[in-house]
């Protein structure tokens, strides 16, 4: 669950710290009131594609800090765990935009890339809007869904590890082969 969205110099505001309480939370208001600009900033700490008009006129860069509580078996914590990241609290998301387009991107205040940034926001929020596509019509995500709803995370886990290591003994193979044929081709 989202509980807290700090956002510093993006779009039109300077500085903005919202705290969430449990349970639904709605933002309503007339059309020009700042909703869409709320949605921007939350995405682009979800790793959306950042921009330099992100950025607040006469700053020099923006930021945007989404922290999230989640349960300790939530499949973000197991993509953190996956990358190395610690994860004892809240899982923190911090994105920071630059008036010169380039940006940062911390996860849990560690630098991370925007992919990692970007599968842990889709593990933890999905953002629905007039003509988005939807999750349950995106064939990629049933499988994650289902996975998910039989309690096989554990087990998609060691299928992922035990794939990486049997690709890294191909790759070692693979580098050995090499070795030898090279080898037998100077003894020729």
């Amino acid at each position: 669950m989202l509980s807290r969205l700090s956002i510093r110099d993006i779009v039109l505001i300077e500085k903005l710290d919202i705290d969430f309480s449990s349970g639904l939370s709605v933002l309503t208001g007339e059309t020009g009131a700042g909703k869409s600009i709320l949605l921007d900033a939350l995405s682009l700490a979800l790793g959306a594609r950042g921009d330099a008009s992100l950025v607040r006129h006469g700053a020099a860069q923006g930021q945007v800090i989404a922290v999230f509580d989640v349960p300790r078996n939530h499949p973000a914590r197991m993509l953190l765990a996956d990358n190395a990241i610690e994860d004892e609290g809240d899982i923190i998301l911090r994105r920071v935009q630059t008036a010169d387009g380039r940006t940062r991107v911390f996860v849990n205040d560690q630098p991370s890339s925007v992919t990692l940034m970007r599968d842990v926001g889709h593990a933890l929020v999905e953002i629905h809007g007039q003509h988005d596509e939807r999750a349950l019509v995106d064939p990629g995500a049933h499988r994650e869904l289902l996975d998910s709803f039989g309690g096989h995370l554990g087990a998609v886990r060691a299928t992922g590890e035990a794939w990486r290591y049997w690709r890294a003994c191909e790759q070692e193979f693979a580098r050995h082969r090499a070795k030898v044929e090279a080898a037998a081709r100077e003894a020729d």
